[in-house]
């Protein structure tokens, strides 16, 4: 706690969505993180509730909390897929500790991305909605609403002045949160590189219709990419049958279900097509 102006205030205030009657509510990680998996959170009705931290994942920037309580009014989930430039939205928070504070505004951009981390693992939210509403600090976890009332995104940060970014809902999004209620966790496989985009060298492109690779730049020694044979310079064009064409689509191919499962990652070697096996293991 620490005073303020209007008395005693919580330091790690911020805001949440409410997912089920029965008390599950969907914030942002970072407004939970730290050693203390527990705390209160205050409903527009006057009820102040216990919860816990159900589980957080912080590259994606999401967390469930689960309340102490039940017939609690859940929000309508959408999905930011179908969201447009210019379309209005609307942020509702907790903004500087004024609950329940409501902020208009349009969809400024759309598939922004934005870097996350745990750890010495980072990755990149993708999709990431910006929005003109004004957010302040207290507004991340709270919900970014369409014009029909369906929660279209999470609020997490303030980029600068009317400039706010929220993670979106949609397919993948539901999948982290269904694995932080059902688990606890979010589990992704791993293959140890560091890499950036790179054109194909011409006969390449033309032969694979695909303009861009993702050149390995590092290599983490002990890694599963070291274990298959993966070199600097190396430019991964296909993984695991997909076509890799930056380094976002390798880490939407970064899942559960390739955790231990051996796959094939096809590179151009010195302009050479090359077929290794790969085993991706679980980042930890």
């Amino acid at each position: 706690m620490r005073a303020g102006r209007r008395g005693r205030v919580p330091v790690g205030a911020g805001s949440a969505v409410v997912l089920s009657p029965d008390g599950f509510l969907l914030t942002s990680a970072h407004v939970v993180a730290g050693r203390d998996r527990e705390g209160r959170a205050t409903f527009v009705d006057g009820r102040e509730i216990s919860f816990r931290v159900a589980g957080s994942d912080p590259l994606s920037d999401l967390a469930v909390l689960r309340a102490d309580g039940d017939g609690l009014h859940s929000a309508l989930l959408g999905d930011a897929a179908h969201l447009r430039v210019g379309q209005l939205v609307v942020a509702i928070g907790n903004p500087q500790g004024f609950a329940g504070s409501v902020t208009a505004g349009v969809v400024s951009a759309l598939g922004r991305s934005l870097p996350a981390r745990s750890g010495r693992a980072v990755r990149m939210i993708d999709n990431v909605i910006q929005t003109d509403a004004a957010l302040n600090p207290g507004n991340s976890g709270g919900a970014l609403v369409d014009s029909f009332g369906r929660v279209v995104g999470i609020n997490t940060a303030v980029a600068g002045v009317g400039l706010g970014l929220a993670v979106p809902i949609n397919d993948a999004t539901r999948k982290v949160v269904g694995a932080l209620m059902r688990d606890g966790r979010v589990r992704r496989a791993y293959l140890g590189v560091a890499g950036g985009p790179r054109p194909l060298p011409a006969g390449a492109r033309r032969e694979r219709d695909q303009a861009t690779g993702v050149e390995v730049i590092e290599v983490t020694p002990g890694s599963p990419a070291e274990s298959a044979g993966l070199r600097g310079e190396d430019l991964i064009v296909e993984l695991a049958g997909t076509r890799v064409s930056g380094v976002d689509d390798i880490q939407r191919l970064m899942v559960a279900d390739l955790i231990d499962v051996p796959v094939e990652v096809l590179v151009l070697r010195g302009g050479e097509p090359l077929r290794l096996r790969l085993v991706p293991r679980e980042l930890g």
